[in-house]
């Protein structure tokens, strides 16, 4: 009894291929009584896709692409160092850190360069920032109407609530839809810089001024240590050379102020003059050496400084991204009744296993 029991449930449980025909006919037969919904929904679906296509604003892309080449790190100024350091001068040089390497793609989704950026003026239209000419391509005051965030004036120098919540959620969206930095070969330095917008020349102008903005606020930071160890060498190669001339018309001055000496009192010109002339002479020494030092400075934050050579520049007319609308009405027309038929799918199952 139990072996025929158990040989009747599994009788059940499995379907023979005459079972497995007979229900996908049925299947077909189900879906075909259907037909007339679904080449409706066909219909109904590719409308949609093209009302979408056309509601799709067209996209212009701005690709930059540049390579970078990192400065040697540190400045190698051997013995003098030793000297460098005895005038206050840091010859570790580099900027190191954070900014090495990749890190300089990080620099473009970063709220202080994008926000830089799109406060800058415009080149194609005179006394236009960015941010408004962003906010006009977006229709923007018109979503602010009701809002104080229609009312905010970014050529005002001054900061608030209202105007840094403007511009955070502007540099959020341009950072989520508009820009995209990466390398096309991880092997190779080559950085390309993508901005799509949907005005042709604002993408142009906004990709040239966070480029812009991003490289030179890199090399500033690699070469930061460097360029004050120069500044601070040149101030004090300035302050030396200053002194040494002081004391060369010092002793001019003392021979002119005693043209008829008496020789008995040769002190009166002999010392002061001695002493202006040693201090001329020692002063002298003192800049040969820094004057050295200065140069090997200069040399250093040449060789620290970042080369970024930019290889494609966008030109117009840019490249276009505009969404198909025979696509879109394939797209909807297949989604919306492929919904549909996996409805009636699920439904005609659900009636076969009840049964």
């Amino acid at each position: 009894m139990q072996q025929e029991h158990k040989n009747i449930s599994e009788d059940k449980d499995t379907i023979s291929l005459k079972e497995l025909i007979l229900a996908i006919k049925g299947w077909a037969s189900y879906l075909n009584s259907k037909n007339k919904i679904i080449l409706l929904l066909l219909f109904v679906g590719g409308v949609l896709g093209v009302a979408f296509a056309l509601t799709k604003k067209t996209l212009y892309t701005a690709t930059t692409t540049f390579v970078l080449e990192e400065g040697e790190q540190g400045g190698g100024m051997g013995n003098l160092g030793g000297l460098a350091s005895m005038v206050g001068i840091d010859v570790a040089g580099g900027g190191g850190g954070l900014f090495t390497g990749d890190n300089i793609i990080e620099l473009y989704k970063s709220r202080a360069m994008i926000q830089q950026a799109i406060l800058s003026r415009s080149a194609v239209k005179p006394g236009i920032l960015l941010v408004d000419w962003y906010i006009d391509i977006n229709h923007l005051k018109e979503e602010w109407q009701s809002t104080n965030w229609s009312k905010v004036d970014f050529h005002e120098k001054n900061s608030n609530i209202v105007k840094d919540s403007v511009l955070r959620e502007i540099v959020k969206t341009i950072n989520k839809d508009y820009l995209s930095v990466g390398k096309p070969d991880k092997k190779l330095s080559k950085i390309q810089v993508e901005v799509r917008a949907p005005d042709e020349l604002f993408a142009k102008e906004f990709s040239y001024q966070i480029v812009n903005a991003v490289n030179n606020f890199y090399i500033q930071t690699k070469t930061k240590r460097s360029t004050k160890n120069v500044v601070i060498l040149q101030h004090k190669v300035d302050s030396v050379r200053n002194v040494m001339n002081g004391a060369i018309y010092t002793s001019a001055a003392i021979t002119d102020a005693t043209p008829n000496l008496n020789p008995t009192r040769q002190i009166q010109r002999t010392a002061p003059s001695q002493k202006a002339q040693f201090s001329a002479e020692t002063n002298k020494n003192i800049l040969s050496e820094m004057l050295k030092n200065l140069e090997i400075s200069k040399m250093s934050l040449l060789k620290e400084t970042p080369l970024i050579q930019v290889i494609d520049e966008p030109i117009l007319p840019l490249e276009r991204t505009k969404l198909s609308k025979i696509k879109s009405a394939i797209i909807g027309s297949f989604l919306l009744a492929g919904l549909f038929i996996m409805f009636l799918t699920v439904r005609f199952m659900y009636s076969k296993i009840l049964l």
